[in-house]
């Protein structure tokens, strides 16, 4: 293999959550800074690095395709696994003759450097930390990709709740939070390129910041240090929305709901993840919280905010769930009128508690239950979608509309509602006020 690496063609294939691709990007921008050349996940490339995900059996499966995929695009190429499923299956994934390099997830700064030591001296063909033990965050500067509108900041990684059907906290290691004064500094980087909205991410958002000294983590402090650097992130020039990625329940209060509200740049999109809407089935699932106080915070965040979309994910099939416990979840979802739900049939994960779980609900159940709540989600999202109409709202302008022709733009209004607007004169990341309209359209004020 060549050990130069300027020209030398990289590709980059990502697999996961937003935090996954946060560091795909940030992984690229260090090689382009190292003189490789990105070059698309198709045959040709010299280097392939697949960031891969080990959330369900689909994402393992998923991972190992791609990387055969690398790898039989180009014979000769150095093939490099990181990210999640990389460090759950270790060493062993060494077995697979796909897979030449494999790199833990608290390791990809280092990127470039592994790939020049394992190329110049063959050294370490797996280079995996034990996550569990690590306490520092790994500071990893990314970017937004594609056109100057939205940009993934991560602040956090790892996560302490050890949820019974869950490898992440075996994947990601415990909760580390990125300091203030860095998470500032990369504001400020991509409000100075152009970046008109910040999207906050973690593995654990909620818990940002609850790991710095002084800050107790108990029940009072919960949410402060996420709520302190969003209100200074809001004075940044250039920022004009800041997003939230999932956070988990038990955050909110109303009085942090209330001081939220007052961050004029904050968007009213919260994903709250529900899993069940059944009390008996959150205890199994080692989740600390009930429906009630669930509810609880959903009517805060309501009462704080004039129409928040309001999102969560509900795991359809979780060991022993009876046709009453499915139920419950349904009336539930009923109540609470989620702008969005997203669904996921239960994956049995080796290591995890709900594993050895008795009653394990049969895939053609799972499939019935999933497909119900799916319909669920499609009224519930076209009634907020419907709730919206006539309503003046910002949108910023993301691309062209290529289905409706010369002029028309697609952006998100704040609740992250899509809309399709003809704005001849209009730009990437310039915002635009508009009345909703029907079909996804909408007409400028």
């Amino acid at each position: 293999m060549e050990q130069n690496s300027p020209g030398r063609r990289i590709a980059f294939h990502n697999l996961g959550c937003k935090v996954n691709s946060y560091e795909t990007e940030a992984m690229l921008r260090q090689m382009l800074a190292a003189g490789y050349t990105s070059v698309p996940f198709a045959p040709g490339a010299d280097i392939y690095v697949v960031n891969t995900c080990t959330v369900t059996n689909i994402a393992d499966r998923k991972s190992r395709q791609m990387l055969h995929k690398a790898k039989a695009m180009n014979p000769k190429a150095l093939v490099v696994a990181v990210g999640c499923y990389a460090q759950v299956a270790g060493e062993g994934l060494l077995e697979d003759p796909a897979v030449d390099l494999v790199i833990g997830n608290d390791e990809k700064s280092r990127l470039s450097e592994l790939i020049r030591a394992y190329e110049g001296a063959g050294e370490e063909a797996a280079v995996l930390q034990d996550i569990g033990a690590s306490r520092h965050f790994e500071e990893l500067p990314g970017g937004g990709g594609g056109e100057r509108t939205r940009a993934t900041l991560k602040i956090e990684d790892g996560c302490n709740q050890f949820c019974s059907y869950c490898l992440i906290p075996y994947a990601r290691g415990r909760v580390r939070s990125r300091s203030p004064e860095n998470s500032l500094k990369e504001a400020r980087r991509l409000a100075e390129e152009g970046y008109k909205e910040i999207v906050l991410t973690g593995i654990h958002l909620a818990s940002y910041g609850l790991d710095f000294p002084g800050d107790a983590g108990d029940r009072a402090e919960y949410g402060a240090p996420l709520l302190r650097l969003i209100e200074e992130m809001a004075q940044i020039d250039g920022i004009r929305r800041i997003r939230l990625g999932s956070l988990e329940p038990r955050l909110i209060t109303p009085d942090l709901a209330r001081r939220l509200a007052a961050v004029d740049k904050l968007c009213p999109h919260f994903h709250l993840s529900l899993q069940s809407g059944s009390d008996t089935v959150l205890k199994r699932m080692n989740r600390h919280y009930d429906t009630a106080a669930f509810y609880r915070e959903m009517e805060a965040l309501r009462q704080a905010f004039e129409t928040p979309a309001l999102t969560t994910d509900v795991i359809a099939g979780f060991p022993g769930e009876t046709e009453a416990e499915f139920e419950e979840t349904v009336r539930f979802l009923e109540k609470a009128e989620f702008y969005e739900t997203h669904i996921f049939r239960y994956s049995r994960r080796k290591g995890t508690v709900a594993d050895g779980l008795p009653d394990q609900v049969p895939e053609k159940v799972k499939a019935e239950r999933s497909a119900r709540l799916l319909d669920l989600n499609r009224i519930h999202k076209a009634r907020f979608e419907e709730g919206l109409r006539g309503q003046e709202r910002t949108l910023l302008l993301e691309e062209p509309d290529a289905a409706l022709g010369q002029g028309f733009w697609t952006g998100h209004t704040p609740e992250y509602v899509k809309l399709s607007v003809y704005a001849p004169e209009g730009q990437a990341g310039e915002e635009v006020r508009v009345t909703v309209g029907e079909n996804g359209r909408a007409l400028k004020v």
